[in-house]
């Protein structure tokens, strides 16, 4: 069964984060913006859903913004390079090309680059997201979003510009949790 995206997450995916010009490079300022985040939903099962099967998943709960994930190299693991294709309903960029540069499956973490595509250029000169997950005492998840970033520009990132980048992420890490919820035997 499908998850409907909130207004939220339409919101932001279609243009919050994406509403940035071009400023001119003159230097940059590097940073790092962190969420904890609780599930219901096992480490495991969150884990085999974004990690494994992240190019199925992710087009058929968000179609409206993401029409397809494509592997171009690599078979998943460290050095895997994907790329998140865009719907025009995305109107400043057509895609984001991810470099996977950690994923230790034992302690449910992973590090991917954006090498090509996104925020790249427009606002950001890089930036990486890292996910963590750890077990609560429930049987759940605590998990801990971190995207580190440099900019373009020599000023730092606003407050709100730094939620706005947070924001698009974690709407979809909960996207996919809220689609774990209703379907309780996917991914076990």
């Amino acid at each position: 069964m499908p998850v409907v995206p909130s207004p939220a997450l339409r919101k932001a995916l279609s243009c919050s984060i994406f509403s940035y010009r071009n400023p001119q490079i003159i230097a940059m300022v590097a940073g790092s913006i962190g969420r904890d985040y609780l599930s219901p939903v096992s480490p495991n099962r969150i884990w085999k859903a974004v990690i494994f099967d992240a190019h199925n998943l992710i087009p058929k709960l968000l179609p409206d913004f993401i029409s397809s994930v494509e592997i171009l190299e690599g078979d998943g693991g460290v050095g895997t390079i994907k790329q998140l294709n865009a719907t025009e309903a995305v109107t400043e960029f057509r895609f984001i090309k991810e470099k996977t540069d950690i994923l230790d499956n034992e302690k449910h973490r992973v590090k991917q680059s954006i090498i090509e595509g996104g925020l790249i250029g427009l606002l950001l000169k890089s930036y990486s997201v890292e996910l963590k997950l750890e077990e609560d005492t429930d049987g759940g998840t605590l998990g801990k979003i971190i995207v580190e970033y440099e900019t373009l520009g020599d000023t730092p990132l606003s407050s709100e510009e730094e939620e706005k980048i947070m924001e698009g992420v974690y709407l979809v890490i909960k996207t996919i949790d809220q689609y774990l919820l209703a379907n309780p035997t996917a991914y076990v």
